[in-house]
Protein backbone atom coordinates (compact mmCIF):
# COMPACT_ATOMS: atom_id res chain seq x y z
CA UNK A 1 0.00 0.00 0.00
CA UNK A 2 1.35 3.15 -0.96
CA UNK A 3 1.25 6.64 0.52
CA UNK A 4 -0.61 9.12 -1.27
CA UNK A 5 2.62 11.75 -0.15
CA UNK A 6 5.03 9.15 -1.42
CA UNK A 7 3.35 9.27 -4.99
CA UNK A 8 4.18 12.89 -4.78
CA UNK A 9 8.01 12.10 -5.50
CA UNK A 10 8.01 9.66 -8.25
CA UNK A 11 11.77 9.85 -9.51
CA UNK A 12 14.96 8.82 -7.96
CA UNK A 13 16.72 12.21 -8.49
CA UNK A 14 15.84 14.83 -6.59
CA UNK A 15 16.96 18.71 -6.51
CA UNK A 16 16.62 19.74 -2.69
CA UNK A 17 18.00 23.08 -1.89
CA UNK A 18 20.00 23.14 -5.20
CA UNK A 19 21.77 19.75 -4.16
CA UNK A 20 20.67 17.28 -6.30
CA UNK A 21 20.55 13.17 -4.50
CA UNK A 22 20.61 10.18 -5.80
CA UNK A 23 17.26 8.58 -4.03
CA UNK A 24 16.66 4.82 -4.23
CA UNK A 25 13.83 4.10 -6.80
CA UNK A 26 10.14 4.15 -5.54
CA UNK A 27 9.41 1.10 -6.42
CA UNK A 28 12.38 -0.49 -3.94
CA UNK A 29 10.15 -2.38 -1.12
CA UNK A 30 12.05 -0.42 1.53
CA UNK A 31 9.97 2.08 0.77
CA UNK A 32 6.87 -0.01 1.46
CA UNK A 33 8.66 -0.26 5.21
CA UNK A 34 9.99 3.28 5.92
CA UNK A 35 6.21 4.44 5.20
CA UNK A 36 4.67 2.19 7.24
CA UNK A 37 7.05 3.15 10.34
CA UNK A 38 6.25 6.88 9.58
CA UNK A 39 2.44 6.33 9.51
CA UNK A 40 3.10 4.73 13.01
CA UNK A 41 4.39 7.98 14.30
CA UNK A 42 2.71 10.53 12.35
CA UNK A 43 -0.14 10.49 14.56
CA UNK A 44 1.82 11.71 17.54
CA UNK A 45 4.07 14.39 15.28
CA UNK A 46 0.12 15.14 14.29
CA UNK A 47 -1.23 15.47 18.26
CA UNK A 48 0.97 18.71 18.53
CA UNK A 49 0.44 20.47 15.19
CA UNK A 50 3.23 18.79 12.71
CA UNK A 51 3.79 16.13 10.39
CA UNK A 52 6.79 14.58 8.71
CA UNK A 53 6.92 14.04 4.26
CA UNK A 54 8.78 10.87 3.02
CA UNK A 55 11.26 12.47 0.44
CA UNK A 56 13.52 9.80 -0.47
CA UNK A 57 15.82 7.21 0.55
CA UNK A 58 19.53 7.17 -0.66
CA UNK A 59 21.67 4.59 -1.76
CA UNK A 60 23.62 5.11 1.22
CA UNK A 61 20.11 3.85 3.45
CA UNK A 62 19.07 7.71 4.71
CA UNK A 63 15.66 8.20 5.08
CA UNK A 64 15.60 12.22 3.98
CA UNK A 65 11.96 13.58 5.47
CA UNK A 66 10.88 16.81 5.71
CA UNK A 67 8.85 18.39 8.73
CA UNK A 68 5.55 19.84 8.66
CA UNK A 69 3.58 22.57 10.46
CA UNK A 70 4.40 23.19 13.86
CA UNK A 71 7.60 20.51 14.00
CA UNK A 72 9.36 22.66 10.85
CA UNK A 73 9.78 25.24 13.38
CA UNK A 74 9.66 23.88 17.04
CA UNK A 75 13.53 23.90 18.83
CA UNK A 76 13.02 20.60 19.81
CA UNK A 77 12.38 19.19 16.22
CA UNK A 78 15.81 17.91 16.16
CA UNK A 79 15.22 15.30 19.22
CA UNK A 80 11.70 14.57 18.09
CA UNK A 81 13.85 13.38 14.56
CA UNK A 82 16.71 11.21 16.53
CA UNK A 83 14.39 9.92 19.66
CA UNK A 84 10.72 9.84 17.58
CA UNK A 85 10.88 9.68 13.93
CA UNK A 86 14.02 7.81 13.53
CA UNK A 87 14.15 5.20 16.25
CA UNK A 88 10.75 3.87 14.68
CA UNK A 89 11.97 4.09 11.18
CA UNK A 90 15.42 2.10 12.23
CA UNK A 91 13.44 -0.37 14.66
CA UNK A 92 11.09 -1.35 11.72
CA UNK A 93 14.05 -1.04 8.94
CA UNK A 94 17.03 -2.09 10.47
CA UNK A 95 18.75 -1.61 7.33
CA UNK A 96 18.25 2.16 7.27
CA UNK A 97 21.49 4.24 8.70
CA UNK A 98 19.98 7.44 10.02
CA UNK A 99 16.99 9.38 9.36
CA UNK A 100 17.71 13.22 8.06
CA UNK A 101 15.10 16.52 7.53
CA UNK A 102 15.71 18.46 4.54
Amino acid sequence: MRCHTHEFFSYTKRNIMNITKDYLADTDPLYDKVIKALEDVRPYLQADGGDCQLVGITKDMVVDVKLLGACGSCPMSTLTLRAGVEQAVKRAVPEIARVESV
